[in-house]
């Protein structure tokens, strides 16, 4: 392992701020990865459209972009190329995202709460300044992704950068959906992801949320989209005609299949209408 690697690693190094996720024309590579001279990487875009190709979203393209943009940024700063990638540089990327500040993080606010506070009200803890486990995993997926899809095909290095437990897959590709999951060993270098617990609003700051409202409509769409369950981007994309009065519900765009999907209303947002 080079020093590089190392100052990478125990976040003394930077990674290289080139190359962009750019959007694409062609509705089989929404999404494509430049280099820092602006020239397509071609070995992502194979693995970005093959994505495409089997019905994965826009967003989803885009996300796993970024993801490869910054494991390209890392070989770039080792001078490694991808197709001589090994577990060095899976290691200095966990490294670099453990200690490394991430920029959407920034309190702009000095009376911004500190970092790993819970809210009283929300009972959501403030982000911490860094990359959380969550963002790592997702990271450590997307590049063992990218590289089986290219050892599928004869490219790239025999061994794949990011190790994997076979002892989980082995228990996961024979195991009823019926059973419960026995517990498995993580791979290397994947960090503890801890289940998120289901939060609600405590009904004393839900009545004062709904006294905030200024008249019956207001009060109405918050019953409504409350009541709906669906996600804030669904709703901002009803139209006049997705609402349907009469059996009480709304017709959204789901994030997850993109298809037009029925929400239940509640009934106070039918009697105020």
């Amino acid at each position: 392992m080079s020093s590089v690697h190392r100052d990478l690693m125990d976040g003394r190094g930077r990674l290289p701020s080139v190359g962009a996720v750019v959007k694409g024309s062609r509705p089989s590579l929404p999404w494509f990865v430049v280099d820092a001279a602006g020239r397509e990487i071609e070995p992502v875009s194979r693995y970005l459209r093959d994505l495409a190709l089997g019905d994965a979203s826009a967003l989803t393209g885009r996300s796993y972009g970024y993801d490869l943009l910054r494991w390209f940024r890392v070989l770039w700063a080792v001078d490694v190329g991808w197709e001589q990638a090994t577990e060095a540089e899976t290691t200095a990327l966990v490294g670099w995202l453990r200690t490394a500040p991430n920029p959407q993080r920034r309190r702009s606010r000095p009376d911004s709460m500190p970092a790993g506070v819970v809210n009283p009200k929300t009972g959501k803890t403030t982000l911490l300044d860094g990359y959380a486990p969550r963002t790592i995993a997702h990271a450590l997926t997307v590049v063992h992704g990218f590289y089986a899809f290219h050892q599928h095909y004869g490219r790239g290095p025999v061994v794949n950068p990011v190790p994997e437990s076979r002892d989980r897959r082995a228990r996961l590709a024979h195991r009823s959906p019926l059973e419960t999951p026995a517990p498995t060993r993580r791979a290397r270098l994947r960090p503890k992801v801890r289940e998120r617990q289901p939060r609600a609003i405590p009904d004393r700051l839900w009545d004062e949320l709904f006294a905030q409202m200024r008249c019956d409509r207001d009060r109405a769409l918050l019953a409504c989209y409350v009541s709906s369950g669906a996600r804030a981007s669904e709703l901002l994309g009803v139209r006049l005609e997705d609402v349907d009065w009469s059996a009480g519900r709304l017709w959204v765009i789901t994030k997850g299949t993109g298809q037009r999907d029925p929400v239940p209303a509640s009934p106070q947002t039918k009697a105020s209408s």
